[in-house]
């Protein structure tokens, strides 16, 4: 089943964003594509719906769609680490309805693109951690690095902890999430040089936020290409 797993060397780097460009660079080519947050925390009442906005921005960045209780099989109110937030609500986060829910999502698409919840080992209970959920839907993984200073460090070091699971970095992309970052360039060319997978765009800082803006800074053709060396 075509997916991919989007994790980051931490949170706030710009998952969503990232896999929200995915998303239309992959209708560009003619691809049918949703993403899932299997778990989010923090949300507002909207007309009487508990809203995360990272769900509502995958949701609209999508061509395909979805029962919300798919694309979101978790929500939390309050923004917290999953497992302290699931332990305040008295809720087990388990994986196995998690991995049902990309299955049926699976059926209904070409792509199902899978939102982390912070870093790569953010714990989701005393025992688990999001890296055990990676594992349990075996698919590639894409690497978000947020550019500011340390993300040298993250980086790697979550391209190890990968390895260390058993699964394939696939791709990663450069997310300017500091505008004033020093030696952008220094730092780029030494995780292009380092990280063991391809660089599959670089996203400039954007004022408007706007992922329909960056997936046009993700090629299409090497994108293709890849994609299909996927499957």
């Amino acid at each position: 089943m075509p997916g991919l797993f989007i994790t980051g060397t931490d949170t706030g780097v710009g998952k969503t964003f990232a896999t929200a460009a995915l998303l239309h660079a992959m209708a560009t080519l003619d691809l049918r594509a949703l993403a899932m947050k299997p778990i989010a925390a923090g949300a507002e009442l909207v007309d009487g719906v508990w809203i995360n906005e990272d769900v509502a921005i995958l949701e609209k960045a999508g061509n395909v769609s979805a029962p919300r209780d798919l694309v979101n099989p978790y929500l939390f109110r309050e923004p917290l680490a999953p497992h302290i937030a699931a332990e305040r609500k008295g809720v087990r986060i388990e994986i196995p309805r998690i991995v049902d829910a990309f299955t049926e999502l699976s059926n209904r698409s070409d792509w199902v693109l899978v939102e982390g919840v912070g870093g790569f080992r953010v714990p989701l209970d005393n025992q688990r951690d999001a890296a055990d959920l990676a594992v349990a839907l075996g698919l590639p993984i894409v690497l978000v690095v947020g550019m500011r200073l340390g993300c040298l460090n993250h980086a790697l070091l979550t391209a190890e902890a990968v390895a260390a699971r058993g699964l394939r970095l696939a791709g990663w992309i450069a997310n300017r999430i500091d505008p004033d970052m020093k030696a952008f360039d220094e730092n780029l060319t030494t995780l292009q040089k380092r990280l063991p997978a391809p660089c599959l765009a670089v996203l400039p800082y954007l004022d408007d936020h706007a992922p329909e803006h960056a997936a046009r800074l993700v090629p299409p053709k090497p994108l293709a290409l890849w994609l299909k060396s996927l499957v």
